[in-house]
């Protein structure tokens, strides 16, 4: 009969040598690892935040300002309500996101509550930025209500998805229909952003296709559960959100008065938004402007005309609503303390 040895490193444990070291995760999972990820995040950060500064600081030298003034009076008030009635159909269609999140958590709030809501908490982080607007103001809304902290943060979260899934399917789209000029004396080919953009549409696509293989089942990284809605209501996320970011598009392209063409139009909303988030600007003061017109002006289209749309359309679009959401948020707060005190229970004075 034969007989099986065991290796000497289990049978004398003096023998045993030691596990391997850790040397992190091979390929490029293991970079953010490194000491030097850091340092590159910053420095690509840095160096996007030096392009748009130097474009700011360009642009503001060479505006004729008086000129501004005089074409932000020459606008005509059925293109600045068309323009409005667009930007408030765009804040309705982000609201909805917040439907999804209700959806996936299975809060009863009414759905036009909830919409007000994240009405409401849109237009703070629009004009000061998402911790205050997305996470502050929609925590207090939430909390206020009776919803505890892990499903607002589910809301936050579902709606943060639901916000950029739409804006990839833009990205990749926008680059077959337009092409952008030259940045600061920099250019590519229209086949890198064609690649580029067809890489972000395929991270909306595999979304979506995860919500199918999935079926709703929430999706554990970690530890952590990240409810998924079934696959209809993920191309609903992808459908309202595009939507929602052609509106805003369609606004100022309308302020523009079809001057310059709609793809240039939703670029510059596209564009004026990572760069917004980028860094850090509340409401992304000067860089939507530098944007617009870096992008937008032409020899039949000049900058003055640029600039005073690009104030109408953020006077519109964020300074109108976050007036409108700091009254409802009175208001509600106004109503939820008087339910408090009514249903406090009354203290006889001795």
């Amino acid at each position: 009969m034969a007989t099986t040895t065991a290796p000497a490193s289990t049978l004398d444990p003096d023998n045993a040598r030691d596990p391997p070291a850790d040397h992190g995760r091979p390929g490029w999972r293991g970079w953010t690892q490194r000491a030097w990820w850091p340092w590159v995040t910053r420095g690509i950060a840095a160096a996007f935040f030096a392009v748009v500064a130097w474009l700011i600081f360009r642009q503001a030298r060479t505006v004729d300002w008086p000129a501004v003034l005089q074409a932000l009076r020459a606008l005509p008030p059925n293109a600045l309500a068309i323009a409005g009635a667009l930007a408030l159909c765009s804040h309705l269609a982000y609201g909805t996101f917040d439907w999804v999140g209700r959806y996936c958590t299975g809060h009863r709030l009414p759905l036009p509550t909830t919409l007000g809501m994240a009405m409401t908490s849109y237009a703070f982080t629009l004009n000061l930025g998402s911790l205050i607007g997305g996470v502050g103001v929609r925590y207090r809304l939430y909390a206020r209500r009776g919803v505890d902290a892990g499903t607002i943060g589910q809301v936050v979260g579902t709606s943060v998805l639901t916000n950029w899934v739409g804006y990839l399917v833009l990205a990749a789209a926008l680059p077959w229909l337009w092409q952008p000029p030259a940045l600061a004396g920099w250019s590519a080919p229209a086949w890198q952003w064609q690649a580029g953009g067809a890489a972000l549409g395929c991270v909306a696509m595999a979304y979506v296709a995860l919500c199918a293989v999935r079926g709703g089942r929430a999706l554990t990284v970690r530890g952590h559960a990240f409810p998924l809605p079934r696959w209809p209501v993920a191309l609903w996320q992808v459908v309202i959100s595009t939507g929602n970011w052609m509106l805003m598009g369609a606004a100022l392209w309308t302020v523009l008065q079809g001057q310059a063409p709609y793809p240039a139009a939703l670029a510059t909303v596209l564009l004026g938004a990572v760069a917004g988030l980028v860094l850090r600007i509340p409401a992304g003061l000067g860089v939507l402007e530098a944007m617009g017109v870096a992008l937008l002006t032409t020899p039949t289209l000049g900058q003055d005309k640029v600039l005073a749309a690009l104030l109408a359309y953020r006077a519109l679009y964020y300074f109108g609503p976050l007036v409108l959401a700091a009254l409802a948020f009175g208001v509600a707060e106004l109503r939820l303390r008087r339910a408090d005190d009514a249903a406090s229970p009354v203290t006889s004075r001795v």
